[in-house]
């Protein structure tokens, strides 16, 4: 079981390049229209320096470019069938836009029993920086692990 030993635990950062067709392929899917995201003069237009992601999408490009991206529920040994995602948030300091080089700095920064020990949440928060060296964003996820 997961407990507050973890906190601070930090996993392999990951590096990850925001590439068009992987960005359309997720817009696809979301069937997410908004030309900002699809067309660089749009983008442009709007005052992106080139066509930005989504919000969500720092998720998926951490997830897709990890070495192990179930590292984290193997060094804290976490079952997988027993996880459930709580929520998740965002906050950008820059924007990210199609041709960035990002790296993913997660860390294990809380630990916290509920329902008398039947679930524990265990909250990942990871600060992503551009290949400049720029604070982009900070993310956050919660993981419910159910115990017994």
């Amino acid at each position: 079981m997961v407990d507050q030993s973890s906190v601070g635990h930090r996993f392999t950062p990951v590096t990850a390049r925001v590439e068009p067709g992987r960005l359309r392929y997720f817009l696809n899917t979301l069937g997410e229209q908004n030309p900002v995201y699809r067309d660089a003069a749009a983008a442009r237009a709007a005052g992106f320096a080139g066509t930005p992601v989504p919000p969500t999408y720092l998720f998926c490009l951490e997830m897709m470019d990890a070495e192990d991206p179930f590292e984290m529920l193997t060094s804290l040994n976490i079952d997988l069938a027993r996880v459930l995602h709580g929520e998740q948030s965002f906050a950008y300091h820059a924007p990210v836009v199609v041709g960035d080089t990002l790296t993913f700095r997660p860390r294990v920064s809380s630990v916290t029993e509920k329902k008398g020990g039947a679930l524990t949440l265990v909250v990942i928060d990871c600060e992503v920086t551009n290949q400049n060296g720029v604070h982009v964003a900070d993310t956050s996820r919660t993981v419910v692990v159910r115990n017994g």
